[in-house]
C-alpha cells in the first residue's frame, strides 16, 4: 500500500466519523424534540384528524428538508419534519397511555426500540458490512406495507393488523442495517438526510412496537 493510499484511507475513515458523528449527535437533538413535542400535543390532547393532518404536512416539510438538506436552512428543516412527527403521534400515545399499564407499555416499547436500535446500529458500524443487497427486499416490503395498511383500513382486521406492524417491525430493523451501512461504506455522505432516515426507521420501528405490545391491554 502506497504513503498516498494510506493518507486517502486516512482522511476517508476521518470523513465517516464526522459524517457518524454529526448524524448520531442531530439524531439525539432531533428525538429529543420530538418527544418534547408530543408530548406537548398530549396535553393539548389532540384528536385524530389533527394528527393525521399533521402527519400528511409532515411529508411536504420532508421534501423541503431533503431539497435544503445541503443549506444550512435543512438545519431548521429537519427540526421543523421531526418536530411535526412528533406532535402527530400525540393522539396515539394519549390512546395507549388511557390503558390501565399504559405509561409502563409506552416506555417498554421505547426502551425497546432504544435496544434494537443501538445494537443494530453498533453492529453495522464495527463490521462495515456491506447491506446495500438488502434495498429490493426492503423497498418491495414498503410497498407491500403501505398496500396492506390502505386495505385494513376498510377491512378493518386485528389479525392483519397485528401481522401488518410485526411487518413493519421487522422491515424497521432491516433498514436500520441498510441506511447505517450507506453512512459507513459512502453510500451517504450528507448528515441531514442521513439523519432524517435513521429518525424514521426509529420512529416506525417504535410505532409498530408500541401497536403490538399494546394489543394485549386494547379492548
Amino acid at each position: 500500500m502506497t504513503q498516498q493510499t494510506l493518507y486517502s484511507t486516512s482522511a476517508s475513515t476521518m470523513e465517516v466519523n464526522k459524517l457518524l458523528k454529526n448524524t448520531y449527535m442531530l439524531l439525539s437533538l432531533t428525538l429529543a424534540f420530538s418527544a418534547v413535542c408530543a408530548g406537548l400535543a398530549m396535553a393539548l390532547q389532540i384528536g385524530p384528524l389533527l394528527s393525521i393532518g399533521m402527519s400528511l404536512g409532515s411529508l411536504v416539510v420532508l421534501f423541503v428538508t431533503l431539497r435544503k438538506a445541503e443549506s444550512a436552512a435543512g438545519l431548521f428543516w429537519v427540526f421543523a419534519f421531526t418536530g411535526m412527527q412528533g406532535a402527530s403521534l400525540g393522539y396515539i400515545l394519549n390512546h395507549y397511555a388511557g390503558m390501565a399499564n399504559g405509561p409502563q407499555l409506552i416506555m417498554q416499547a421505547l426502551g425497546l426500540t432504544s435496544v434494537v436500535f443501538v445494537t443494530l446500529s453498533a453492529y453495522a458500524i464495527t463490521t462495515k458490512k456491506d447491506f446495500s443487497f438488502m434495498r429490493g427486499f426492503l423497498m418491495a416490503g414498503i410497498v407491500i406495507a403501505i398496500v396492506a395498511g390502505i386495505a385494513n383500513i376498510f377491512i378493518g382486521s386485528g389479525v392483519v393488523f397485528m401481522a401488518l406492524n410485526a411487518g413493519i417491525a421487522l422491515l424497521m430493523t432491516g433498514f436500520i442495517l441498510y441506511d447505517t451501512s450507506r453512512i459507513v461504506n459512502g453510500g451517504e455522505t450528507n448528515y441531514i438526510r442521513a439523519t432524517i432516515s435513521l429518525y424514521l426507521d426509529f420512529l416506525n420501528l417504535f410505532i409498530a412496537l408500541l401497536h403490538l405490545m399494546g394489543i394485549g391491554g386494547d379492548d
